[in-house]
This record gives C-alpha cells, structure tokens and sequence, in this order.
C-alpha cells in the first residue's frame, strides 16, 4: 500500500528554520516525482518545491526560492524540505504528494491536481 508521512512540523520564530520529512512506503520513490504543497487558511492549496525522479531536478515557488531545499535519499525512501529564513506568511499545512512520473510530465510540476498520492499534512508556524 502506498503511503506518504508527513512530519517535522512545528511553531518557529520568524528568521527559524525547519526541516520536514516525507517518508514514504509502498512503492518504489525512484519512479515518482515528490511535491511539497501548503494550505493556509481560507486559501487555496499551492505548490511549494518538487524534486522530479530519477535525475533530481528541482522546482520551487517563486516565494520560496533562495530560502527552502528539497531533497530526496532513495536509500531512506525519504524527501525532505529545509526551510530557512522563514516568515509569518509560510504559516500553512505543509503535505508532500507522488506523481507517478510514466504517466506524468517529464518533469515534475507545482500543480496539485498533478499528484495522486499525498501524506496527511503537517502544521508549520512562524511566529514571535
């Protein structure tokens, strides 16, 4: 059964840092591109970084660019997003999604609609 667990989450300083993991099981992460997407209240959910499979290639938004890092350890089945120099408008639900990249784009993409498998979400709060 495929599954994606989300965790790192938590209540930071504005300037703080986080790291969250995916960890994922089930299937094989090599053949999949990983998203990370958040959800703040009352807004609609948004592509935040993704790591296309295989070769790595990465993607971020705009609004995080310069500040987050993701990566991915095919030997732990495990991607992880760094977040450094975080602000109060990060604050958000942060989940990680798989996109079977065979039948998906040759490249991963910051659409949520795109991503078929998603973890159960963990909370970030940046706050004084």
């Amino acid at each position: 059964q495929l599954q994606l667990v989300d965790s790192g989450g938590g209540l930071v300083q504005p300037g703080g840092s986080l790291r969250l993991s995916c960890a994922t099981s089930g299937f094989t992460l090599d053949y999949y591109h990983i998203g990370w997407f958040r959800q703040a209240p009352g807004k609609e959910r948004e592509g935040v970084s993704c790591i296309s499979s295989r070769g790595g290639s990465t993607n971020y938004a705009d609004s995080v660019k310069g500040r987050f890092t993701i990566s991915r350890d095919n030997a732990k089945n495990t991607v992880y997003l760094q977040m450094n120099s975080l602000k109060p408008e990060d604050t958000a639900v942060y989940y990680c999604a798989a996109d079977l990249a065979s039948t998906s784009f040759r490249l991963c993409v910051l659409r949520p609609r795109v991503y078929d498998y998603w973890g159960q979400g963990t909370q970030v709060t940046v706050s004084s």
